[in-house]
């Protein structure tokens, strides 16, 4: 009885041994980061990039000194910061760490932002770069991974749920839906059921609705791609599906031109527009969304009357809607910091599910990791289907083949080019 009393008393003790290290183990995992340096270790780390703050990084500065108390952390904003990247680089007061940016890439004034990377791929670095969406981590050619993305961001539009709910309507995931949704609320008395900026090409409510379906029609067509990024006139045919689409668009009474046409910005005019009340939709870019949290108490109208509201994709396509993911603010390593152990270290410290979601809830912007759930926010663009995410980036589009298309469409939606002329006038349309 005794032999089998201590039998079963080694079981039990075994047992919560077994169950302590799970659940140790699992509070790892949920924490995400373990420490690979002494605690004690001193140093300076420096930040650079062209913000005028950066808020959501300072607080991930105060929880790296939870494990870190005598690592010093700073962040300084540079005037002309694109522009300034040999001098930033190479002079004695280099950053330890820089913003970069994917469109940097294989760009003769932006190669030091390369040149001076550590390539963040090395799995001797412990970088967990499973943790974010694979077609927003972009190699070079050479397969070296300079920079990370920190945020991401994409197209869609603020929804004012009280309006759906008040109405009875649901958001719409297909195009047929958003007509319906747009005729229905006008019979209700919205004048404009979707608004957006429209004063500028570059971010009008034209370009940020027509780019993800423009998009999706040459995402798979290498020969497109290639045609259009060295601005073959014979490509602006590609651009007539788009242009087509965007004439239906405005004929099937979505939006109000003129509306439009008051909202002076595609930033602090659209948010407060939209904190009136009575916008249903309102189309806007996700650095806009960003700013939506502290616009809201400068808005009169929203602290009298506040409402629920959510970013979800637009439904231009039959099929459901796009999301187009693009990645935002990306890290690189200066590879030849003085301090690269402990910059190492806070890399393998951010880059992790917990700390990207938490860095991005904070600074309002979409995170680049793979479960996009956590925050309500963005994540009706976590359901959106593999085959219909989109990645401008992966699939080579090139700035200068998205600049005519912003212009063909710009010129088409407000009279001043047909479909025709648009299509014709490919590679040479003037920004």
């Amino acid at each position: 009885m005794k032999k089998t009393a201590y039998a079963i008393l080694a079981l039990l003790m075994l047992m919560g041994l077994t169950a302590c290290g799970s659940k140790k183990q699992d509070a790892g995992t949920e924490e995400g980061f373990r420490p690979a340096l002494d605690s004690s270790v001193r140093g300076h780390v420096n930040f650079a990039g062209r913000y005028d703050n950066f808020e959501a990084l300072e607080i991930e500065f105060d929880r790296f000194n939870e494990y870190y108390p005598d690592v010093e952390l700073a962040y300084t904003k540079i005037d002309d910061y694109n522009n300034m990247a040999d001098l930033v680089l190479s002079g004695t007061d280099a950053p330890d760490v820089y913003v970069s940016n994917s469109w940097m890439y294989g760009r003769e004034q932006y190669k030091a932002f390369i040149e001076h990377a550590e390539d963040l791929s090395d799995p001797s670095l412990g970088l967990d770069l499973a943790c974010i969406r694979g077609n927003i981590l972009l190699k070079t050619e050479d397969g070296t991974l300079p920079m990370v993305p920190v945020f991401s961001s994409t197209y869609g539009m603020l929804v004012n749920s009280d309006l759906f709910k008040k109405e009875d309507l649901d958001v719409p995931s297909t195009y047929d839906e958003l007509v319906s949704v747009c005729k229905a609320f006008r019979e209700k008395g919205y004048r404009s059921p979707v608004m957006g900026f429209s004063a500028m090409e570059m971010t009008s409510i034209f370009t940020l609705v027509s780019y993800p379906f423009f998009c999706a029609t040459v995402a798979h067509d290498g020969e497109a791609v290639k045609k259009l990024n060295a601005l073959d006139p014979s490509a602006g045919e590609y651009m007539r599906p788009t242009l087509e689409k965007m004439e239906r668009f405005l004929s099937d009474g979505c939006v109000d031109l003129e509306a439009c046409a008051a909202i002076k910005n595609n930033y602090d005019a659209v948010i407060l527009r939209f904190f009136e009340g009575d916008v249903p939709m309102m189309v806007c870019s996700g650095d806009a969304v960003s700013g939506t949290r502290k616009r809201e108490s400068l808005s009169s109208a929203f602290t009298a009357r506040p409402f629920a509201y959510t970013y979800v994709p637009l439904p231009l396509s039959d099929e459901g809607a796009y999301f187009l993911d693009i990645p935002n603010i990306q890290f690189s390593v200066n590879k030849e910091s003085p301090n690269l152990e402990i910059a190492n270290e806070f890399m393998r410290f951010l880059i992790t599910s917990r700390e990207l979601n938490e860095m991005a809830r904070n600074k309002g912007l979409m995170s680049p990791t793979r479960d996009l759930s956590f925050n309500s926010m963005y994540a009706a663009f976590g359901n959106i289907p593999e085959s219909r995410v989109l990645s401008p980036e992966v699939f080579g589009l090139t700035d200068d083949a998205t600049i005519q298309v912003r212009m063909a469409v710009y010129g088409f939606v407000t009279g001043k080019l047909t479909i025709d002329e648009a299509v014709a006038a490919y590679g040479s349309l003037a920004q």
